[in-house]
């Protein structure tokens, strides 16, 4: 019974011993699991905060700052409400041109493409001196008078739309806005002409120049 007993006490010590060894094993894998998961759950916070990234990437990228001088030219062109849409060598000649517009601040549903404005200009520095080279208020005009294809009827409004290409340089392409409910209307083209160093408006193939008339009166006979 003694050397029963004293194998029991030693059987039941060993089991207590086995039970916390076995108990401490637990506690020991349950926290590795928990080292093991704790990047795992933060890798997937990271992840969920991964689209506000992508869409501060997609998002669209700020304009370029106009220089001040730049800024300058336009409000003597056109008045402190003046907006530069665009600046540089725009006619490929190696001179400094800008575009530059009064934008109506409310631009009509209807008009999905292109900025509406009531009065346009390009103006080219010519040895430090800005000076006007075509306006588009009521008609289309440049240095010669009114333009190909100007509407007779004044104009309260254009569409304005733009391209630039590394040889032909700024293309505009404008649309009267008043009295024309035809969205199907084609838009008047302008471009610098290098044979005559101005712009000109297009035909409607947009690859021959049209002349200009000095008078309104003059524009409409050779309309009929």
């Amino acid at each position: 019974m003694t050397d029963n007993s004293a194998y029991n006490a030693v059987g039941a010590s060993s089991g207590k011993e086995m039970l916390s060894t076995c108990r401490a094993r637990v506690i020991l894998r349950g926290s590795l699991l928990v080292w093991m998961v704790a990047p795992l759950l933060v890798a997937g916070c990271d992840s969920g905060s991964a689209p506000k990234s992508a869409d501060t990437a997609s998002a669209k990228p700020a304009e370029p700052a106009v220089p001040p001088e730049i800024q300058a030219a336009a409000e003597a062109l056109l008045g402190s409400e003046s907006k530069v849409l665009v600046f540089g060598d725009l006619a490929k000649t190696g001179k400094q041109q800008l575009l530059v517009a009064n934008i109506v601040p409310k631009t009509p549903k209807e008009n999905i493409t292109g900025t509406i404005v009531t009065r346009v200009v390009i103006a080219e520095n010519d040895d430090g001196m800005w000076t006007e080279i075509f306006r588009g208020d009521e008609h289309l005009k440049n240095s010669k008078g009114y333009m190909g294809m100007t509407p007779i009827e004044p104009v309260s409004g254009w569409r304005v739309q733009y391209e630039q290409d590394p040889v032909l340089g700024l293309t505009l392409y404008l649309t009267a806005v008043k009295g024309m409910d035809d969205r199907h209307v084609l838009p008047i083209g302008v471009r610098w002409n290098p044979k005559t160093k101005r712009y000109q408006s297009l035909d409607r193939t947009y690859e021959q120049f049209l002349g200009e008339s000095p008078t309104l009166t003059t524009l409409r006979s050779q309309l009929k």
